[in-house]
Protein backbone atom coordinates (compact mmCIF):
# COMPACT_ATOMS: atom_id res chain seq x y z
CA UNK A 1 0.00 0.00 0.00
CA UNK A 2 1.38 3.43 -0.85
CA UNK A 3 1.58 6.14 1.48
CA UNK A 4 -0.08 9.26 1.28
CA UNK A 5 2.05 12.31 0.31
CA UNK A 6 1.93 15.54 2.30
CA UNK A 7 3.69 18.88 2.03
CA UNK A 8 5.67 20.11 4.79
CA UNK A 9 3.36 22.04 7.96
CA UNK A 10 4.97 25.46 6.68
CA UNK A 11 3.85 24.84 2.74
CA UNK A 12 2.14 27.96 1.53
CA UNK A 13 1.51 30.12 -1.71
CA UNK A 14 4.38 32.53 -1.95
CA UNK A 15 3.02 36.11 -3.79
CA UNK A 16 6.68 36.52 -5.91
CA UNK A 17 6.69 36.70 -9.78
CA UNK A 18 8.67 38.01 -12.37
CA UNK A 19 7.74 39.76 -15.69
CA UNK A 20 8.87 36.27 -17.37
CA UNK A 21 6.43 34.60 -15.43
CA UNK A 22 4.50 32.13 -17.70
CA UNK A 23 6.64 32.37 -20.69
CA UNK A 24 8.96 29.75 -22.55
CA UNK A 25 11.62 29.21 -24.40
CA UNK A 26 13.26 26.33 -26.88
CA UNK A 27 16.88 26.61 -25.23
CA UNK A 28 18.23 23.60 -27.03
CA UNK A 29 16.66 20.91 -29.32
CA UNK A 30 13.71 19.06 -27.44
CA UNK A 31 14.22 21.17 -24.24
CA UNK A 32 12.37 23.96 -23.07
CA UNK A 33 12.43 26.26 -20.56
CA UNK A 34 9.14 27.74 -18.40
CA UNK A 35 9.36 30.01 -16.14
CA UNK A 36 6.65 29.76 -12.88
CA UNK A 37 6.83 32.80 -11.05
CA UNK A 38 10.55 32.83 -10.53
CA UNK A 39 11.40 29.80 -10.90
CA UNK A 40 12.13 27.78 -14.17
CA UNK A 41 11.02 24.23 -14.81
CA UNK A 42 12.49 22.40 -18.31
CA UNK A 43 10.35 19.68 -20.21
CA UNK A 44 13.25 17.56 -21.78
CA UNK A 45 11.90 15.46 -24.76
CA UNK A 46 13.53 11.13 -25.57
CA UNK A 47 14.20 11.95 -29.19
CA UNK A 48 14.46 8.70 -30.13
CA UNK A 49 11.55 7.68 -28.30
CA UNK A 50 9.21 10.35 -28.74
CA UNK A 51 8.29 10.58 -24.96
CA UNK A 52 9.25 13.38 -21.93
CA UNK A 53 10.65 14.26 -18.74
CA UNK A 54 9.55 17.48 -16.22
CA UNK A 55 12.24 18.65 -14.71
CA UNK A 56 11.50 20.14 -11.67
CA UNK A 57 8.09 21.24 -10.14
CA UNK A 58 7.52 24.88 -9.98
CA UNK A 59 6.48 27.04 -6.54
CA UNK A 60 3.18 26.25 -4.69
CA UNK A 61 0.37 25.92 -6.08
CA UNK A 62 1.25 26.05 -9.75
CA UNK A 63 0.39 23.02 -10.70
CA UNK A 64 -2.46 23.59 -13.11
CA UNK A 65 0.29 26.27 -14.88
CA UNK A 66 2.64 23.44 -15.25
CA UNK A 67 -0.22 21.07 -16.62
CA UNK A 68 -1.29 23.72 -19.18
CA UNK A 69 1.93 24.23 -20.16
CA UNK A 70 2.58 20.82 -20.86
CA UNK A 71 -0.80 20.13 -22.63
CA UNK A 72 0.43 23.05 -24.96
CA UNK A 73 3.55 21.17 -25.80
CA UNK A 74 2.63 17.64 -25.53
CA UNK A 75 -1.18 17.50 -25.91
CA UNK A 76 -2.62 15.10 -23.42
CA UNK A 77 0.60 13.12 -23.59
CA UNK A 78 1.86 12.64 -19.62
CA UNK A 79 5.27 12.66 -19.04
CA UNK A 80 6.91 9.34 -18.65
CA UNK A 81 9.15 10.93 -15.13
CA UNK A 82 9.71 14.02 -12.87
CA UNK A 83 13.12 14.71 -11.98
CA UNK A 84 13.95 16.80 -9.40
CA UNK A 85 17.13 18.95 -8.89
CA UNK A 86 16.60 19.06 -5.49
CA UNK A 87 13.87 19.23 -3.00
CA UNK A 88 13.74 22.81 -2.06
CA UNK A 89 9.86 24.42 -1.90
CA UNK A 90 10.51 26.43 -5.24
CA UNK A 91 11.14 23.20 -7.12
CA UNK A 92 8.66 21.01 -5.66
CA UNK A 93 6.11 23.16 -4.93
CA UNK A 94 3.41 21.26 -7.71
CA UNK A 95 5.32 18.03 -7.01
CA UNK A 96 2.20 16.13 -5.19
CA UNK A 97 -1.03 17.51 -7.42
CA UNK A 98 1.89 16.49 -10.50
CA UNK A 99 2.00 13.17 -9.08
CA UNK A 100 -1.59 12.53 -8.40
CA UNK A 101 -2.27 13.78 -12.10
CA UNK A 102 -0.12 11.87 -14.32
CA UNK A 103 0.48 9.17 -12.04
CA UNK A 104 4.56 8.66 -12.75
CA UNK A 105 7.86 8.22 -10.79
CA UNK A 106 9.66 11.09 -9.27
CA UNK A 107 13.84 10.31 -9.29
CA UNK A 108 16.45 11.87 -7.28
CA UNK A 109 19.44 11.93 -5.60
CA UNK A 110 20.26 9.72 -2.76
CA UNK A 111 20.75 11.93 -0.45
CA UNK A 112 18.21 14.19 -1.32
CA UNK A 113 15.84 11.56 -0.24
CA UNK A 114 15.67 11.98 3.61
CA UNK A 115 14.27 15.30 2.57
CA UNK A 116 11.77 14.52 -0.13
CA UNK A 117 10.62 11.16 2.38
CA UNK A 118 9.68 13.70 5.53
CA UNK A 119 12.80 12.75 7.22
CA UNK A 120 14.82 15.77 7.32
CA UNK A 121 14.46 19.12 7.48
CA UNK A 122 16.73 21.61 5.63
CA UNK A 123 18.61 23.64 7.69
CA UNK A 124 16.65 27.14 8.29
CA UNK A 125 17.73 30.20 5.65
CA UNK A 126 19.61 32.57 6.29
CA UNK A 127 17.62 36.07 5.73
CA UNK A 128 20.80 37.77 7.19
CA UNK A 129 22.72 37.56 4.19
CA UNK A 130 23.28 40.99 1.86
CA UNK A 131 21.55 41.22 -1.25
CA UNK A 132 18.20 42.33 -1.32
CA UNK A 133 14.37 41.52 -0.31
CA UNK A 134 14.17 38.31 -1.41
CA UNK A 135 17.14 37.15 1.10
CA UNK A 136 15.49 38.66 3.83
CA UNK A 137 11.90 37.44 3.23
CA UNK A 138 13.66 33.68 3.01
CA UNK A 139 12.81 33.03 7.43
CA UNK A 140 8.88 33.00 5.83
CA UNK A 141 9.47 30.50 3.21
CA UNK A 142 8.37 26.70 2.95
CA UNK A 143 11.49 24.39 4.92
CA UNK A 144 9.95 21.28 6.16
CA UNK A 145 10.35 18.19 4.54
CA UNK A 146 7.93 16.88 2.04
CA UNK A 147 6.73 13.26 2.19
CA UNK A 148 6.34 11.34 -1.22
CA UNK A 149 6.83 7.99 0.50
CA UNK A 150 6.96 5.27 -2.36
CA UNK A 151 6.46 7.84 -5.32
CA UNK A 152 10.29 9.18 -5.41
CA UNK A 153 13.41 6.71 -6.21
CA UNK A 154 17.29 7.22 -6.56
CA UNK A 155 19.01 8.32 -9.43
CA UNK A 156 20.81 5.33 -10.91
CA UNK A 157 24.49 4.66 -9.60
CA UNK A 158 25.96 5.24 -13.45
CA UNK A 159 24.67 8.87 -13.64
CA UNK A 160 22.53 7.71 -16.46
CA UNK A 161 18.74 9.64 -16.32
CA UNK A 162 15.61 7.84 -16.51
CA UNK A 163 14.06 7.98 -19.86
CA UNK A 164 16.31 10.53 -21.58
CA UNK A 165 19.62 8.35 -22.93
CA UNK A 166 21.11 10.98 -24.47
CA UNK A 167 21.60 13.02 -21.02
CA UNK A 168 23.41 12.06 -17.73
CA UNK A 169 23.47 13.45 -13.66
CA UNK A 170 26.55 15.14 -12.12
CA UNK A 171 26.13 15.65 -8.11
CA UNK A 172 26.65 19.37 -7.38
CA UNK A 173 26.31 20.00 -4.10
CA UNK A 174 26.51 22.59 -1.64
CA UNK A 175 23.00 24.24 -2.33
CA UNK A 176 21.71 21.03 -0.82
CA UNK A 177 23.38 17.90 -0.15
CA UNK A 178 21.80 15.73 -3.04
CA UNK A 179 21.38 18.69 -5.70
CA UNK A 180 21.72 17.69 -9.21
CA UNK A 181 22.62 19.44 -12.65
CA UNK A 182 21.79 17.26 -15.93
CA UNK A 183 24.36 17.18 -19.09
CA UNK A 184 23.42 16.03 -22.47
CA UNK A 185 27.38 15.65 -24.31
CA UNK A 186 26.42 15.66 -28.24
CA UNK A 187 25.51 19.66 -27.86
CA UNK A 188 26.67 20.24 -24.48
CA UNK A 189 23.29 21.47 -22.91
CA UNK A 190 23.26 22.49 -18.96
CA UNK A 191 20.48 21.92 -16.73
CA UNK A 192 21.84 23.54 -14.10
CA UNK A 193 19.54 23.45 -11.29
CA UNK A 194 20.36 26.18 -8.44
CA UNK A 195 24.33 25.18 -8.63
CA UNK A 196 24.42 29.00 -10.50
CA UNK A 197 22.03 31.25 -10.97
CA UNK A 198 21.44 33.87 -13.89
CA UNK A 199 19.53 36.70 -11.70
CA UNK A 200 21.03 37.96 -8.35
CA UNK A 201 18.23 36.12 -6.69
CA UNK A 202 18.67 38.05 -3.28
CA UNK A 203 17.48 40.87 -5.10
CA UNK A 204 13.42 41.24 -5.43
CA UNK A 205 13.64 44.30 -8.20
CA UNK A 206 15.96 41.74 -10.25
CA UNK A 207 13.54 39.13 -9.40
CA UNK A 208 10.93 41.14 -10.94
CA UNK A 209 12.74 42.59 -13.99
CA UNK A 210 14.89 39.37 -14.81
CA UNK A 211 17.82 41.49 -15.34
CA UNK A 212 20.66 38.45 -16.92
CA UNK A 213 23.68 38.17 -14.64
CA UNK A 214 25.58 34.80 -13.47
CA UNK A 215 25.48 34.59 -9.79
CA UNK A 216 26.10 31.59 -7.52
CA UNK A 217 23.47 29.78 -6.13
CA UNK A 218 20.86 31.42 -4.03
CA UNK A 219 22.69 33.11 -0.82
CA UNK A 220 19.75 32.34 1.71
CA UNK A 221 19.14 28.43 0.89
CA UNK A 222 23.19 27.59 0.29
CA UNK A 223 24.56 26.10 3.42
CA UNK A 224 27.73 24.65 1.69
CA UNK A 225 29.50 26.80 0.23
CA UNK A 226 32.89 24.94 -0.41
CA UNK A 227 31.24 21.84 -1.76
CA UNK A 228 29.26 25.24 -4.02
CA UNK A 229 32.60 26.27 -5.42
CA UNK A 230 33.29 22.68 -6.40
CA UNK A 231 29.96 22.38 -8.11
CA UNK A 232 30.29 25.65 -10.39
CA UNK A 233 34.36 24.56 -11.05
CA UNK A 234 32.74 21.07 -12.15
CA UNK A 235 29.99 22.78 -14.51
CA UNK A 236 32.57 25.43 -16.34
CA UNK A 237 34.47 22.51 -16.85
CA UNK A 238 32.09 20.84 -19.31
CA UNK A 239 32.69 23.83 -21.22
CA UNK A 240 28.36 24.22 -21.75
CA UNK A 241 27.19 25.86 -24.57
CA UNK A 242 23.58 26.55 -23.32
CA UNK A 243 22.54 26.62 -19.59
CA UNK A 244 18.92 27.22 -18.06
CA UNK A 245 19.22 27.58 -14.42
CA UNK A 246 17.07 27.21 -11.64
CA UNK A 247 16.27 31.07 -11.22
CA UNK A 248 17.49 33.76 -14.48
CA UNK A 249 16.97 33.45 -17.85
CA UNK A 250 18.67 30.93 -20.20
CA UNK A 251 22.47 31.82 -20.79
CA UNK A 252 24.37 30.59 -23.97
CA UNK A 253 27.69 30.95 -25.98
CA UNK A 254 30.06 33.02 -25.21
CA UNK A 255 28.41 34.79 -22.83
CA UNK A 256 28.16 31.76 -21.10
CA UNK A 257 31.57 30.89 -21.69
CA UNK A 258 33.17 33.96 -20.14
CA UNK A 259 30.48 34.75 -17.47
CA UNK A 260 31.14 30.50 -15.94
CA UNK A 261 34.53 30.85 -16.35
CA UNK A 262 34.57 34.67 -14.29
CA UNK A 263 32.51 33.07 -11.18
CA UNK A 264 34.66 29.85 -11.35
CA UNK A 265 37.40 31.79 -10.80
CA UNK A 266 36.01 34.23 -8.73
CA UNK A 267 33.48 32.60 -6.70
CA UNK A 268 34.88 33.39 -3.04
CA UNK A 269 34.21 36.94 -4.13
CA UNK A 270 31.81 37.20 -6.26
CA UNK A 271 29.11 34.02 -5.01
CA UNK A 272 29.77 33.59 -1.14
CA UNK A 273 28.76 36.30 1.43
CA UNK A 274 30.59 38.39 3.28
CA UNK A 275 28.85 37.33 6.40
CA UNK A 276 26.14 34.99 7.65
CA UNK A 277 25.55 31.66 9.76
CA UNK A 278 27.00 29.12 7.09
CA UNK A 279 29.69 31.38 6.07
CA UNK A 280 33.14 29.56 6.77
CA UNK A 281 35.69 31.76 8.40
Amino acid sequence: MQQEMTYGSDYHYLPLTSIHSGQGEEVAPGVFSQTIQIVNICFVENRDEGGWALVDAGMPNSADAIITAAKERFGERPPQAILLTHGHFDHVGAIIELVRHWRVPVYAHEAELPFLTGRQAYLPPDPAVEGGMVAKLSFWYPNEPIHLGSHVGSLPADHSVPFLPEWRWLHTPGHTPGHISLFRESDRTLIVGDAFTTVKQESLVKVFTQEREINGPPKYFTTDWPSAHESVAKLEALKPRAAITGHGLPMKGSELAESLERLARNFGRQAVPAHGRYVPH
